[in-house]
Parts: C-alpha cells; structure tokens; sequence
C-alpha cells in the first residue's frame, strides 16, 4: 500500500510520532557519537517518520511551531529524504511535508551512489540505508531580519541536526553530519530550485 502510494506520487502519511520514550535526553547526550558505518540492516518507515518530525515536527499546531527554533518563527529550512533501503518504501527522493507530517515523491530511483559522488566520496553516505538532507530558503528569513538573517538560517539547521543526532540515539541509530560536499552536485541530484540551498547531509541506520 506504502509502496504504491509512494510510486503514484501522493503524499505518504508517516506513522505518528512517538513523544516519549525510555531514553533520556541526558542519556542521549551522553551516548551521541558521530557514526560512519551502517550495517545492512533496513530501516523501518517508523525509523523515517520519527527521524523526520525530530528534524522538523510540528509540536504546537495554532502557530506552527517546530522541534528546532526558527528566528522569527521564518522557517527557512526544507527536509529531504534519499531513500535507498527502507522498508515499505520505495527507493527515490522524498520532501518531508510538517504540516501534515506525511512525504511527498519529487524523483524516482535510489540516489545514493551520486549523492555519494557528490559528497566527495564520503562511503557513508553511499553504505547508509538513508540518508536526510537538510536545505534552506534564505529569503524567508532575510526579508525580515535582512542579512543577519543569513546567520540564523546556519543556526537553525545546527539546531536541526542536533535535534537528528539525539533521535538516531534513542532510536538506537546513528548518524553523522557531512558538511563537505559540492552544493551544486547535490542540488542536482536532489533536483533542488535555485532558491533553494543544501547545508547538511545526514546519513542515517543501524551502526555496524
């Protein structure tokens, strides 16, 4: 049924969110590692759907906030999955939707060798099941903050990838966050507007 869903294009709803769990938010802390080696072990659409709403949830519906802070509540950031190996889920580039908490297909196909390519040859990039990527629009929050507003954009996406790194911790996943990579070769591969500018890739599974 996912699959489907998946390959006719409309948004998949993504499993609710789990809110608690036994792990601690010092314990996390305490555990975060960055990780470079997956296993082959696939990921769970409940993996996706919770590694996602950490990266950018809704958590307060009337105003629209989020679980990472966003200058002025501009929300500049958009999130994307490269699926490759995740169960029910069909191999493509998804946009993550907050509102409805659900991902939307824009290109067919598994990603992961030419975003590897394009993340300079980083290999956990191209062995992780998944990985996210975090992109921002800068002009929503330059045009209330004008270019100090660039500044709180890269403060917001480290806020996300913190908020991504705890997650992976509780969920017993890792991650790392890659920042060298050729911007313009992933927003090829991710087939991103020109507005539209990536920051962080983030693969994501079971540590090996």
């Amino acid at each position: 049924m996912i699959a489907d869903q998946a390959h006719s294009g409309k948004n998949i709803n993504l499993p609710e969110p789990v809110r608690d769990s036994s792990m601690s938010v010092e314990k996390a802390l305490d555990t975060r590692r960055s990780t470079r080696n997956f296993s082959q072990d696939h990921l769970t659409l409940e993996h996706v759907g919770q590694m996602l709403w950490a990266a950018q949830g809704i958590t307060e519906t009337r105003r629209n906030f989020r679980t990472a802070p966003s200058a002025g509540a501009t929300f500049p950031l958009d999130i994307y999955l490269v699926s490759g190996d995740v169960e029910g889920l069909k191999a493509g580039v998804y946009r993550y939707v907050p509102k409805s908490h659900s991902i939307s297909k824009t290109m067919d196909e598994d990603r992961r060798d030419d975003l590897h390519s394009s993340a300079l040859g980083q290999g956990a990039v191209r062995q992780a099941p998944a990985s996210i990527i975090i992109a921002a629009e800068f002009e929503k929050t330059v045009r209330v903050y004008g270019q100090r507003g660039r500044q709180y954009v890269y403060m917001e996406v480290g806020h996300a990838g913190q908020n991504i790194h705890l997650q992976a911790e509780a969920l017993g996943l890792g991650t790392v966050v890659i920042g060298a990579f050729d911007e313009k070769g992933v927003s090829r591969v991710l087939d991103l507007p020109r507005e539209i500018v990536p920051l962080y890739i983030m693969p994501f599974g079971k540590p090996r």
